[in-house]
């Protein structure tokens, strides 16, 4: 098998707010050749490097707003989050835990630090993902998968040297716990210092990483430090991931949607005829409703 190769190595851009409880570097979209088709299907990134929130009586977080046309994933790092949705999904993300929205046909949802955890403040430390949807799933029914940090598949790497967590896709035969509506591959490398992992996924499967803690070296020859992005080319299937010290290494990979995207503000469709209906069912409280 070829092997593929490091196109981008990105560092994290200033951080933004989401709300007042998401500090944020944002990496897809963004400057770096990274538009919303680059890494098709996974269409925005929203990064949370690792930041100490005071204590606070108020949660702080992101009040009621839409979405339409795909999908959010959270995955929690450090910290906690609780969520609600108009569906009726919702509930809180811990350490380790992954939130897997379908927003799809159309939601309400509001994501605020945990109020006990908020009182205390801490790390927070998160990941979130916008997963596009194929046309002929834009508009179907929304639902929600909370993924416990124990009920997340494991493959246990040679000599002791880490594991990789399977959210999504699969893993040397194991497959993840969360169910996708197109090929896609989402993992937690945890190395060891001096552990290593090799990945392999169809040439045209868009992928890249996201180191979230240490220091480590793709294809042996590529440093990539904590909180840098790295954007893998589409010329090979097989890349390898060593640790310089314990790491963590987010890796997504999946298979284009070969459509168009147009997309404003909370929602992500095929055409802007689209996007006007989907503002226009929002004003018309077709989204259901969801207390601030």
């Amino acid at each position: 098998m070829k092997t593929r190769e490091v196109e981008l190595v990105v560092g994290p851009r200033e951080p933004h707010y989401v709300g007042d409880g998401f500090r944020v570097h944002n990496f897809i979209p963004s400057a770096y050749r990274l538009d919303m088709q680059r890494m098709n299907p996974v269409i925005m990134m929203d990064y949370n490097s690792k930041f100490n929130f005071p204590p606070s009586v108020r949660p702080k977080g992101v009040g009621v707003h839409p979405h339409r046309g795909f999908e959010t994933v959270t995955i929690a790092y450090k910290g906690k989050i609780e969520h609600h949705d108009s569906s009726g999904g919702g509930g809180i993300i811990g350490e380790g835990d992954v939130q897997w929205m379908t927003a799809a046909g159309g939601v309400l949802h509001k994501e605020f630090h945990e109020s006990e955890w908020s009182k205390k403040g801490g790390e927070f430390q998160m990941v979130q993902l916008w997963i596009n949807l194929p046309a002929k799933d834009k508009m179907s029914k929304p639902k929600y998968q909370s993924i416990a940090n124990d009920k997340i598949n494991r493959f246990n790497l040679a000599d002791d040297k880490g594991e990789i967590e399977i959210i999504a896709g699969e893993y040397q035969g194991i497959k993840g716990s969360a169910t996708t509506f197109t090929p896609l591959h989402l993992f937690n490398a945890k190395l060891k210092e001096g552990g290593l992992a090799t990945f392999s996924f169809p040439t045209n499967f868009n992928t890249a990483l996201l180191v979230i803690e240490g220091n480590v070296v793709v294809n042996g020859e590529n440093k990539v430090p904590t909180d840098n992005f790295v954007l893998m080319a589409n010329d090979g299937e097989t890349f390898t991931v060593s640790a310089d010290e314990d790491s963590i290494v987010l890796v997504l990979s999946g298979e284009p949607i070969d459509e168009p995207i147009a997309a404003h503000g909370p929602f992500v469709m095929n055409t802007r005829a689209e996007i006007a209906q989907a503002f226009e069912d929002f004003n018309h409280g077709k989204f259901g409703f969801l207390e601030d």
